[in-house]
């Protein structure tokens, strides 16, 4: 691949500098209360560009894992770039998942990127290119939970960026379910009969948005996602206490 193939585009380094700028105002905060309005403000900007950022580079997984495969269309289309701009609408991609965050406290799918599947190599690196924005989320998750656990930082900011990663196993969770539009179902699909791909097209436009509706309507449907991805969360070294710290203090308004 190209080198100049991937350029991070001024876009993505603004909305990674306003993460950095909540992340300090999280870790000079007062973490005695989380009422501290420092503390309250820093934690939300680290949340909601630390979000936009996840949404980007779980994009960019997509197409990037597509390019490598043999759809070099995309980069053509501006996805190797990482700016937010390029996948879809940025108001239905970006503003829109960040609002029902902010009510919700449920991760939504944002973004698309518009792949050629016929011009990609095999079956294999079609369900590769489904998997790469789930396991982004989840490499993200990852990597904030081992920073918290193993670089000293203030209260503050450490619950900020608990409270991030439990979004991205949340995230991850979501997406990897084997449902019609979501990318679960696309890394299974290449391998399902005609008939079956015929009956999920149909049904591709409508299906997430009954499951959003189910985890945001039913109680016990939304209890049990957020218990498998707190499960999840733990599993991989999170600590639920600080997550939820930082969920109460993002979501300063329900308090």
């Amino acid at each position: 691949m190209q080198r100049s193939a991937v350029r991070p585009s001024p876009v993505f380094f603004g909305i990674l500098a306003l993460a950095v700028v909540g992340g300090l105002l999280a870790a000079f905060s007062n973490p005695e209360t989380t009422r501290d309005p420092m503390l309250i403000a820093g934690v939300f900007i680290l949340v909601v560009a630390g979000w936009a950022v996840s949404l980007t580079l779980h994009e960019f997984g997509h197409a990037f894992v597509a390019y490598k495969g043999g759809d070099t269309s995309v980069a053509s289309k501006g996805y190797l770039n990482l700016d937010v701009r390029h996948y879809t609408d940025p108001v239905l991609s970006l503003v829109l998942p960040l609002i029902l965050l902010a009510i919700g406290g449920i991760p939504l799918p944002g973004g698309a990127v518009w792949i050629n599947r016929w011009a990609l190599r095999s079956r294999a690196v079609s369900t590769w290119v489904s998997l790469a924005g789930p396991l982004s989320n989840l490499l993200f998750g990852v990597l904030l939970t081992l920073a918290v656990a193993y670089i000293p930082m203030t209260v503050g900011l450490a619950i900020g960026l608990s409270y991030l990663a439990l979004l991205q196993v949340f995230a991850f969770v979501l997406n990897i379910l084997p449902v019609p539009g979501l990318d679960g179902f696309g890394a299974i699909e290449p391998y399902l009969s005609p008939q079956t791909r015929e009956f999920a097209a149909k049904v591709r436009p409508w299906a997430p948005l009954a499951l959003f509706a189910l985890l945001f309507a039913v109680p016990t449907v939304g209890g049990a996602f957020q218990d498998l991805s707190s499960f999840v969360y733990e599993a991989i070294g999170g600590s639920r206490d600080a997550a939820y710290l930082g969920q109460i203090t993002f979501m300063f308004w329900r308090h």
